[in-house]
C-alpha cells in the first residue's frame, strides 16, 4: 500500500471516530472508492484467471468485496448509497471485465416439458370434469323441486 493509499485509510477511519460537520464530500468519496475499492477489485481480478471472469461462482466473492467497500465507504463518509458514483464505477467494472461475457445461463428460460406439463395438463383437465359435472348435474332434474 504506498503513502497516498495509507493517507485515504487513515482519513476514512477518521471519518468513522469523527462526526461529520460537512456531510458527504463526493469528491473525497469517488477517491476513497477509486483508491481504495477500485484497486482492490482490480488486484483480485487479476489474481484471477482471465477464463473465470465470467464465472459468477468464481468472481462473486470479489464483486461482492467491492460492492460492501463501496457501501462501507459511504456509511463512514456520510454518503448516500447507492448514488451515481457507485454507479458509474460499477458501469466502469462491468465495461472492463465483464463486456465479453455470454449472456447465457442468466436468461430467463422456460422449464423442461417435465415440469411444465403438469402445470398445464392438471388445471384443463379439472375445467374439464368441472365442465361434465355440470352438464351431468343439469340434465338429472329428478328431486329438484
Amino acid at each position: 500500500m504506498d503513502q497516498s493509499a495509507a493517507l485515504l485509510l487513515v482519513l476514512v477511519i477518521t471519518a468513522q471516530v469523527l462526526p461529520p460537520a460537512w456531510g458527504c464530500s463526493r469528491s473525497f468519496y469517488e477517491r476513497v472508492i477509486t483508491d481504495l475499492c477500485l484497486v482492490k477489485f482490480k488486484l483480485d481480478m487479476g489474481g484471477l484467471e482471465r477464463g473465470l471472469w465470467c464465472s459468477w461462482p468464481d468472481t462473486m466473492e470479489i464483486y461482492e468485496g467491492v460492492t460492501n467497500c463501496t457501501f462501507q465507504v459511504a456509511l463512514r463518509l456520510d454518503c448516500f448509497w447507492p448514488n451515481h458514483i457507485v454507479d458509474r464505477v460499477f458501469m466502469q467494472i462491468h465495461q472492463m471485465y465483464f463486456h465479453d461475457c455470454a449472456l447465457t445461463g442468466r436468461l430467463l428460460h422456460d422449464p423442461p416439458v417435465s415440469i411444465l406439463a403438469p402445470f398445464i395438463a392438471v388445471p384443463v383437465l379439472v375445467t374439464l370434469l368441472m365442465t361434465v359435472i355440470v352438464v351431468w348435474r343439469s340434465k338429472r332434474t329428478e328431486g329438484v323441486l
